[in-house]
């Protein structure tokens, strides 16, 4: 299938608000997200961003028959780690389901780790959910491994009133 990888730009900020409902819909997470268009066009494309992203864009004949033809993107952003350095953290990875199975995840988690690479990183983190099976092999299939089963780490949270009691000297 016909498709290209680009950085996306604050025009992208809708589709890329309808696919992470879409992702978060299918990790039946939807009422967790909070985010907007505008958050993200704030977030994204100000002067000092919080984040990256990159678009899956497939031609006008390959289109969804809602009309899209961005069809899967990525975000991410860099980060540190005490022990080796540099690193590159992503946070979403999401392809249309009708369009997986055609190489686009792959290719656009390729562009992140190529962007990481470039900045000077020497790892690639992200989280999975622990029922996604699917997911999980596809990332193993690509050298990678869980941190939680190798290395016994956990991902942990803290948010809301927590995080602002957390804040009180």
């Amino acid at each position: 299938m016909d498709f290209s990888i680009r950085a996306a730009n604050v025009d992208d900020c809708r589709d890329i608000a309808r696919m992470i409902m879409n992702l978060a819909e299918y990790e039946k997470m939807a009422d967790f997200v909070k985010i907007t268009q505008r958050d993200l066009e704030q977030d994204g494309f100000s002067k000092n961003p919080f984040f990256h992203g990159i678009i899956a864009e497939v031609p006008e004949q390959h289109k969804t028959e809602e009309g899209h033809t961005k069809i899967g993107y990525a975000l991410y952003f860099y980060s540190y780690s005490s022990w080796s350095g540099r690193a590159v953290y992503m946070e979403d990875l999401y392809v249309m389901p009708e369009f997986r199975g055609k190489g686009i995840g792959k290719a656009l988690m390729s562009k992140v780790a190529q962007l990481g690479l470039a900045a000077g990183c020497n790892q690639l983190n992200f989280n999975i959910l622990d029922w996604n099976k699917s997911s999980m092999d596809f990332y193993l299939s690509q050298g990678c491994f869980n941190i939680t089963t190798t290395m016994g780490y956990h991902c942990m949270r803290c948010e809301g009133e927590a995080l602002k009691h957390l804040a009180q000297p």
